[in-house]
């Protein structure tokens, strides 16, 4: 029977590049930063990792030519873990079997593929929280009321911390709105029309929140593309205000990222690997 984890304790990955080069790396609960020179296999091991973890949940089949990727959860006796992946780079879509079935001209990059499938996890997001309300409100239980505001709690965050970030250019999420939507100088802005450092910080924002609080890791390949200085400072707090309950890994190149107290989860490929 599968058993979900809280946490990945530790990644070992035997046979990396191809070589006899191994992989041990012991994780933190909380932030996990792999840093390196380019070229190093920052990314491999991010990729490899996925691909497993994909296995795992039964979303990818066995591939032989894979290098041999273990873990360690907590809870020990775990089989899995609950996981995202977000990719920083916001290349054109080139599949058009995909754009055909997506039917939608307003996505042609790889972060308005990740945006159009958000809309709908933040609809089925809003639905679960809106009948967790309900329940309360109708339970007859004294704190009933104050429960459901905790409910409701995480979303108003949310916008919120988007509407601080956005607020140079003017722009603030409609509320009213069961979708993701801007307005700005009276105009109605779509995600997609957001600049690529907007939509990026929004795809990151909307994954943390869709997952409702949950235990799981995520994971995110040089987070700091198209980020302003300021943004890449604030992400990690950022994350976790809206889930404490997540797990980050992630590789980068920005010292801005890991400047706001992180210094002590970084951790090189260089040291991890014999």
């Amino acid at each position: 029977m599968k058993k979900q984890a809280d946490y990945i304790k530790r990644i070992e990955i035997k046979g990396l590049w191809g070589r006899r080069k191994n992989i041990s790396w012991d994780l933190r609960p909380d932030v996990n930063i792999l840093s390196g020179i380019n070229g190093i296999g920052k990314s491999t091991i991010l990729n490899n990792t996925v691909h497993m973890l994909d296995i795992l949940e039964g979303r990818a089949l066995t591939n032989n030519s894979q290098p041999g990727v273990s873990f360690v959860f907590s809870p020990e006796d775990a089989t899995y873990v609950h996981f995202d992946v977000i990719r920083s780079f916001d290349r054109p879509l080139i599949d058009s079997g995909l754009l055909e079935k997506i039917g939608n001209q307003n996505v042609k990059s790889e972060l308005d593929w990740q945006l159009y499938q958000l809309q709908r996890r933040y609809l089925d997001y809003q639905v679960n929280i809106g009948n967790r309300i309900i329940e309360l409100l109708t339970s007859g239980m004294p704190d009933g009321q104050a429960k459901a505001a905790e409910v409701s709690f995480p979303k108003t965050k949310f916008q919120n911390l988007v509407d601080k970030l956005f607020s140079e250019t003017g722009k603030k999420i409609i509320r009213k709105s069961n979708e993701i939507q801007f307005e700005q100088d009276g105009d109605i802005l779509s995600p997609y029309q957001l600049s690529s450092g907007e939509k990026q910080m929004l795809v990151i924002l909307l994954t943390v929140l869709v997952q409702d609080n949950q235990n799981y890791t995520l994971f995110m390949d040089e987070p700091e593309i198209s980020l302003h200085v300021e943004w890449q400072q604030q992400l990690i707090s950022l994350i976790r205000s809206l889930n404490p309950n997540v797990q980050i890994i992630l590789t980068t190149h920005s010292p801005a990222v890991i400047m706001n107290g992180w210094l002590d989860a970084v951790t090189e490929v260089s040291d991890i690997t014999t």
